[in-house]
């Protein structure tokens, strides 16, 4: 028998049609596996990835690069919760610098359970709103009993121009006799 399909004798040329378009479908070949990499899924399917990987908060005006890093560090972030590494990484997730100062380690002492974050956030990405993203994710992940003051930098590069110029002079004393 060389007929593979589980129609019946007195299907129609339609049903066989159909039989024999969903039999071919499966030799089309479907790669799942970028679709779960951040790095080469495509931008419009991150939202759901980023879903799946449990992310707490979506923002469509992130950058691209912000979405994939933040997809990236998810299972890490969670795997952490609650520790100054799962802090420092949600920070760098949006492409900031971090310091972390705990309470242990200023002069004099501070209060138990309290940190304070030196974010310095780099480049055109700098915003009111990611400042505030920030902020309530690292509210999301530090742990519940600490609470932590927020001093915000910038962090600028540029370059300096330098030009150098040269005129030649050349200098002779003329002496004449009279």
């Amino acid at each position: 028998m060389s007929d593979r399909s589980l129609l019946p004798p007195n299907a129609t040329g339609h049903e066989r049609a159909m039989a024999d378009t969903m039999a071919r479908i499966s030799d089309v070949p479907t790669s799942l596996r970028p679709l779960w990499n951040p790095d080469t899924c495509p931008v419009e399917l991150l939202p759901w990835l980023a879903w799946t990987m449990g992310l707490d908060a979506w923002k469509p005006y992130w950058s691209e690069a912000i979405k994939r890093e933040r997809i990236r560090q998810a299972a890490e972030i969670h795997r952490r919760r609650g520790t100054v590494q799962s802090v420092r990484r949600v920070v760098e997730s949006f492409g900031a610098g971090v310091a972390i100062r705990e309470w242990w380690q200023t002069i004099p002492r501070g209060i138990p359970h309290t940190f304070e974050l030196v974010l310095t956030v780099r480049g055109e990405t700098n915003s009111a709103e990611l400042q505030e993203d920030i902020v309530q994710e690292v509210t999301r992940v530090k742990p519940v009993r600490s609470h932590f003051t927020l001093i915000a930098g910038v962090s600028a590069e540029g370059g300096i121009g330098l030009y150098g110029a040269a005129r030649p002079v050349i200098y002779r004393r003329i002496q004449t006799e009279e």
